[in-house]
């Protein structure tokens, strides 16, 4: 997961940094262009797109209709598959799989990454629950909010971080394990008749939309912070 996976490969010019007082590059964690920049900027325009539809509904739209008909109720072993799925995005199983990826990254004596990891999964939580009492939409009755789902919000952050980690900031492999992750996930909240299709879509874009802008904003946040330990230690030696 260390600096092998992200050396340089398809992050163009100007991604790499010096790191503090060890004079090796620091790869980006993120690079906000291309296809990547792109699809995070039309997954916030689908949040709030679909936000502004769905406000305040209380049913399914006749585009989630058919969709949940196909899938709602599905039977044994796929409806285990699904609660396995569903189990990944409660407090127990989200809190382990966040804290196992954090470790990982501390095993490898890399904290900028433990930050992205902890922070690039927690924030879409955090947005997709606030979200739900801005939006109001609801699904088997008013106590209920629904909109966006926040375990597909989980799971494709989690996923989007590991695949950054792991293959870098580039756009096809970061977006296509972001695709699977949200669509299962998606797929086991209807199928349990957790959420409404188009919920788990804006779950999905919500994670697509932060995780790659919070990816950038922990990059500056470090290369500030080293910068100024570089002069700090200029400074002890002058």
């Amino acid at each position: 997961m260390g600096s092998a996976g992200r050396s340089g490969t398809g992050t163009g010019a100007g991604t790499a940094r010096v790191e503090a007082g060890r004079g090796r590059p620091e790869p980006a964690l993120v690079v906000l262009r291309g296809w990547l920049g792109l699809a995070s900027a039309l997954a916030a325009l689908v949040v709030v797109v679909l936000g502004v539809r769905y406000a305040g509904d209380g049913g399914p739209s006749g585009v989630d209709a058919p969709i949940q008909d196909a899938l709602y109720g599905v039977e044994p072993p796929w409806r285990y598959a699904a609660r396995a799925l569903d189990s990944l995005g409660e407090p127990v199983g989200a809190g382990s799989l966040v804290m196992a990826t954090v470790a990982c990254c501390l095993l490898f004596r890399r904290p900028r990454e433990a930050v992205f990891a902890a922070v690039g999964v927690g924030l879409p939580v955090v947005v997709a629950t606030l979200l739900k009492h801005v939006v109001g939409r609801t699904i088997h009755g008013a106590e209920n909010l629904s909109y966006p789902s926040g375990h597909t919000a989980f799971l494709t952050a989690l996923a989007l971080v590991v695949a950054l980690l792991v293959s870098g900031p580039r756009a096809v492999p970061v977006l296509v394990v972001a695709v699977v992750a949200g669509a299962a996930m998606g797929w086991a909240q209807v199928a349990l008749g957790a959420h409404y299709p188009t919920d788990t879509l804006a779950g999905g874009c919500t994670a697509l939309a932060l995780v790659p802008v919070t990816g950038w904003l922990v990059d500056r946040a470090a290369d500030q912070l080293a910068g100024r330990s570089a002069d700090d230690v200029r400074r002890a030696e002058n």
